[in-house]
């Protein structure tokens, strides 16, 4: 017989779109489902297959995997391929995973909602009443103290000598991928290169468009904060 403790046990469902904001909303989920002591799924769903993907998507797939990778009760969970509306996917891994709690973004809502024609948060109101809805607010810019960083852009780094040059076009001599994030206000490429290596995230500096070392930046700014 099931246990009644079980079914009236917590469970998270953080739903997450392609941007810099997504690793904000995972960390507040696991937050929420570590004080809760429940488990947490992270889901995200493209109507693309996974291996269609560009590497920008790819970059936030591996990075979101890593990160559910680190915290114990996590799962990651990647609808692709999919052709019904998000809200009805969401709908549905919310049933089968007995979800209690639903975190999503304004921003990634503002993106389902173009795509379903209609309001995501309603919609989702209508099919499962019985969870509850966290909307969290997002943007897509870095901020620090001083100013503010471009939207990211899709570049990548390309060894020459003793330092890496960036670049936006993908070519056979590419070392890393990443998302660029330039600085307001100025002409030149200069801001801050986020990529993976070693399953690791770094920051690093770019000044005129070459970064002298792969040596990560001191970050005195949140990526991920709201302005």
């Amino acid at each position: 017989m099931e246990n009644i403790k079980d079914r009236l046990a917590e469970s998270i469902l953080v739903c997450v779109h392609y941007g810099p904001n997504g690793e904000r909303l995972i960390k507040r989920g696991c937050k929420i489902a570590g004080m809760l002591g429940s488990p947490l799924y992270i889901l995200t769903v493209d109507s693309k297959p996974f291996d269609e993907m560009d590497a920008e998507k790819s970059f936030y797939v591996e990075r979101w995997k890593q990160i559910a990778g680190e915290h114990p009760s996590a799962q990651f969970i990647i609808m692709d391929n999919e052709k019904r509306p998000v809200s009805r996917v969401i709908a549905e891994v919310a049933r089968e995973k007995h979800i209690t709690q639903i975190i999503l973004g304004q921003t990634a809502q503002s993106r389902w909602e173009q795509i379903t024609k209609g309001s995501l948060i309603n919609t989702l109101l209508h099919d499962i009443p019985f969870v509850d809805l966290h909307i969290i607010s997002v943007n897509r810019y870095i901020k620090d103290e001083d100013g503010q960083y471009q939207r990211g852009t899709r570049a990548y780094l390309t060894k020459e000598g003793n330092h890496y040059r960036l670049s936006f076009k993908h070519t056979t001599t590419v070392d890393y991928e990443g998302i660029f994030y330039k600085e307001q206000g100025t002409d030149f490429d200069n801001g801050i290169f986020r990529f993976m290596k070693d399953r690791e995230m770094y920051h690093v500096q770019v000044t005129d468009g070459v970064v002298q070392e792969l040596k990560k930046v001191e970050m005195k700014f949140d990526l991920d904060r709201n302005q």
